[in-house]
């Protein structure tokens, strides 16, 4: 169950429950009001947004969608359009989980359409040990080469990107309720309330 957001005031005597798409084959009771479930995930690089929306997708069965793995490593500012085109397409579905910032390029496309954002909140130094660990992890998509890059990326992102992300968050989603997480323990919390899996694997 998810609590309502701030303009979202039931009537006395409705109930709020979250069905997943399979259950909607039969109308739900007038008494009930169904929250579908559209998740933006943000995050410095490292911070575990992946793998958090790998495990919300698995409880709610809704699809998840990895902004990094759509964007080619070789496209540049010619290649947007595309990608906004694809972020469209994505996003057209009742229920999401959206993983990645990309916010002067997709915000004004997801948060309308959002119900909730998490930022994951972790420290610089968490997040450059997860990116130095993945590259070298079987079948990782993230490159070695990369690797001084993200790094740089992941050491100004408080000062540089997380302005930039927070500002578009608020124009194109103000209204969206946000959920910051600060640890394992907080997510562990927050994927307890979408029920368990036998796959859990939270970041340490």
């Amino acid at each position: 169950m998810i609590a309502p957001g701030p303009r979202e005031r039931l009537a006395p005597g409705v109930r709020l429950v979250r069905l997943n798409l399979g259950q909607l084959d039969a109308a739900p009771s007038p008494a009930v009001a169904v929250i579908m479930v559209r998740i933006v995930i943000l995050g410095c690089a490292g911070s575990g947004k992946t793998t958090l929306a790998r495990q919300l997708g698995e409880r709610t069965g809704a699809a998840v969608i990895c902004l990094d793995a759509i964007w080619q490593s070789h496209w540049d500012e010619k290649d947007v359009p595309a990608f906004r085109s694809l972020m469209k397409e994505a996003h057209a579905g009742d229920e999401w989980i959206s993983d990645g910032n990309f916010a002067l390029a997709t915000f004004d496309i997801r948060l309308p359409r959002a119900t909730l954002v998490i930022w994951l909140e972790r420290s610089k130094l968490y997040c450059a040990w997860r990116a130095i660990e993945r590259v070298f992890k079987p079948g990782e998509a993230h490159r070695i080469g990369e690797l001084p890059r993200v790094l740089a990326f992941i050491w100004r992102f408080e000062g540089v990107n997380r302005p930039r992300i927070e500002a578009a968050r608020v124009i194109h989603g103000a209204d969206v309720p946000v959920r910051r997480l600060t640890g394992s323990r907080d997510i562990a919390a927050f994927l307890s309330l979408y029920g368990s899996t036998a796959s859990d694997r939270l970041p340490n």
